[in-house]
């Protein structure tokens, strides 16, 4: 309780913690001589003490501050401990102050550091009246703001931390020199102190080294599906093994190595793999970990399903061949509910049936065809009677019909009657040409085997020779459009198809070629009705029309088809091969007051106007249906292909031409200048 002191050369203040440690605090000294003393702060300790009566406390507390008062200095009484404080105890300190005159309580905490500021303040407003007077505020209202104010530096701090250290690999010392001039950093030590702030740094860079480990965690889990089907893609391999043996076995695989690697250290999240980024090789011992363990399980998984599966498409492929229910052409809809049940659900979706049935549906109608070609040859001679190029009447048709109707072969064909009828046609006209083009059989024709044995095993001398790339490009296809509205493109179209093979080819001369065809009937500068197309380049056009306003639309078409080409390097579709064509009306007669004459008038000055050919086959007489007949459709061809082959004998050199008749097997080829005839040898 003295009020004057001389301790020269004495530091101010010390605590316990601070013997023989003194050099690592600031050093403050009392100042030499005497020094006055101005107040005194009396400290009462409000927790519950090892071997302490609160109660004999507080007298000794009276006493000192009797002892106290007589200095008529200021007096503050001091809770302190009070995080752990015992509320009687608390009580009773206040009802002692309150028994003294302006005795003033301020309740602290120097581990929360709550209201120790307060403390010294409120004893300097006391000495010095000058200065404003404090706000005394209880323990739990400061602690609340004390938080609040923590908390609101804290996040500040962690945001600082988050924004500076990107790397696990950071250390404290480093990061601490970066951060000190920022005030978040500042703020938060001086209220949470440097310890705290080193604890959360750690903890930031223990979240990013956890974070980057399953990161690494990741990328090995998805590696390691792909692992396990390469190595081990067998069931029956691995199906009965403990894991313990199956991780042997992988081990044992010539390929182990590029997908795993086995580390002398373990857990491999505490060695150095895990920071080799260029290295994703899985660690083997990560199939130790429950989510690996889940991955080989969903691996056998997956093996047992997929040889179930495979089980039950050959079951149904068995059950189709094996049903009655499934004829040629039957939908699906009509055969579903004869073929399926309830297992094939469970294991595959209903469009893997559908494609297994449709492949299976290809190979019944591919033999049901073949066997009524063979029932057609049977009876040949139901066809003999029929003219020459001409299409049976409908009551031919129904006398062919009768008489195979009751064969088997006829009736297995018979949801599919359109192609029945089809390969009917096709008959007769083999009949009547019979040629391997025509032949039935196709590519598998005897004739057209042996000449592909004998194509393939002797050379001729003309081919020897080197001859122009560009003469034998596509040389044996022919690109034709067919332009008319109104549905006479298709038409024809549909016409020249049942003329060709199976396989879209067409005889010119003996010889075959594939016939392309591209009916085009409506705004030809829309990409759908183009001429040329990347895959067809056109080499000749078709221009069919019954009337002046199917007439209008062809000059139109050509005129827009010619207009794109100006400007362009390749004046191809400038220079195509055009035939105009006046086809048959349907029943015949005027239509809208336009007479025969009339339309073949006008089809000849657009033909003289557009430079091209012009056909009349109504006017001859010999068409049949609505179009031009066989006859005339083969001159058309052998006119586009003469184009053709002249235009790959300009672009190639004449020097050239003699070597390109002997490989077309030509005796006699047009002069390009004059157009009179020239032997091969000239």
């Amino acid at each position: 309780a003295a009020t004057k002191l001389a301790s020269a050369e004495k530091l101010m203040y010390f605590c316990t913690d601070q013997l023989g440690l003194e050099q690592d605090f600031e050093q403050k000294q009392m100042p030499d001589g005497k020094l006055p003393v101005d107040g005194f702060l009396l400290c009462v300790d409000v927790s519950r003490g090892m071997n302490r009566n609160f109660d004999e406390q507080l007298k000794f507390v009276s006493n000192l501050y009797n002892q106290l008062a007589k200095t008529k200095k200021p007096v503050v009484v001091v809770l302190t401990k009070c995080d752990e404080g015992v509320e009687r105890y608390i009580r009773d300190a206040h009802a002692f102050a309150l028994g003294k005159k302006n005795l003033q309580v301020v309740e602290t905490s120097a581990r929360s550091n709550v209201n120790v500021d307060l403390a010294f303040s409120t004893l300097v407003q006391l000495v010095d009246k000058s200065r404003g007077k404090a706000k005394i505020i209880p323990y739990f209202e400061a602690l609340k703001q004390q938080s609040q104010q923590i908390a609101a530096a804290k996040d500040k701090y962690e945001w600082l931390v988050s924004r500076i250290v990107k790397s696990h690999h950071e250390a404290w010392p480093n990061v601490c020199r970066k951060m000190q001039p920022a005030p978040e950093y500042q703020d938060y030590v001086y209220l949470e102190g440097t310890q705290k702030a080193k604890k959360l740094f750690l903890q930031h860079v223990q979240r990013l080294k956890q974070e980057h480990i399953e990161r690494r965690r990741k990328v090995y889990l998805a590696l390691l599906p792909q692992a396990l089907d390469a190595l081990v893609p067998d069931l029956d391999e691995i199906d009965h093994l403990s894991r313990a043996k199956a991780e042997k076995l992988l081990e044992a695989k010539p390929d182990f190595l590029k997908w795993f690697v086995v580390l002398e250290e373990t857990p491999w999240d505490a060695t150095s793999h895990v920071d080799d980024v260029d290295n994703e090789r899985i660690p083997f011992d990560l199939l130790e970990t429950p989510a690996a363990e889940q991955l080989y399980e969903a691996h056998l998984e997956k093996l047992r399903n997929e040889r179930k599966r495979a089980e039950m498409r050959r079951a149904f492929r068995e059950n189709l061949e094996t049903s009655p229910f499934v004829t040629p052409g039957k939908p699906w809809e009509e055969a579903r509910s004869f073929i399926m049940n309830e297992d094939f659900y469970l294991w595959l979706e209903e469009s893997v049936y559908m494609d297994i049935y449709g492949k299976h549906q290809k190979q019944l109608i591919d033999k049901a065809k073949e066997d009524f070609q063979e029932l057609l040859l049977e009876y040949s001679e139901l066809f003999y009677e029929l003219e020459l190029d001409a299409k049976p009447s409908k009551e031919k048709m129904g006398v062919i019909q009768e008489v195979l109707g009751e064969e088997q072969r006829f009736k297995a064909l018979q949801k599919l009657q359109a192609e029945r009828d089809a390969l009917v046609l096709k008959h007769i006209h083999f009949v009547y040409h019979p040629t391997k083009e025509t032949c039935p059989s196709c590519a598998a024709c005897v004739d057209a085997r042996v000449e592909q044995l004998l194509g393939s095993r002797f050379i001729r001398p003309a081919e020897r020779h080197h001859r122009n790339p560009l003469a034998d490009s596509n040389v044996d296809r022919i690109n034709l459009v067919i332009l008319g509205k109104d549905g006479l493109a298709r038409e024809l179209a549909n016409e020249i198809r049942a003329l060709c093979t199976n396989d879209d080819k067409y005889v010119i001369e003996g010889k075959m070629y594939e016939l392309a065809l591209r009916p085009i009937e409506g705004n030809v500068r829309l990409p759908v009705n183009a001429f040329q197309t990347p895959t067809f380049q056109p080499h000749g056009c078709l221009c069919l029309y019954n009337s002046k306003e199917s007439l209008s639309y062809v000059v139109e078409s050509i005129e827009k088809s010619r207009e794109s080409t100006v400007g362009r390097r390749d004046g191809h579709l400038a220079q195509l091969p055009l035939t105009l064509i006046l086809v048959n009306k349907r029943g015949g007669g005027d239509a809208g007051g336009e007479t025969l004459q009339s339309l073949i008038q006008q089809g000849q000055q657009i033909a003289s106007k557009l430079q091209c050919v012009f056909l009349d086959p109504a006017s001859a007489g010999i068409g049949y249906g609505r179009n031009i007949n066989e006859k005339q459709i083969g001159q058309v061809l052998k006119g586009l292909l003469d184009a053709k082959r002249n235009l790959n004998l300009v672009v190639g050199s004449t020097a050239g031409l003699k070597d390109a008749a002997d490989g077309a097997d030509l005796r006699v080829v047009m002069c390009l200048m004059c157009g009179d005839p020239v032997s091969a040898d000239e």
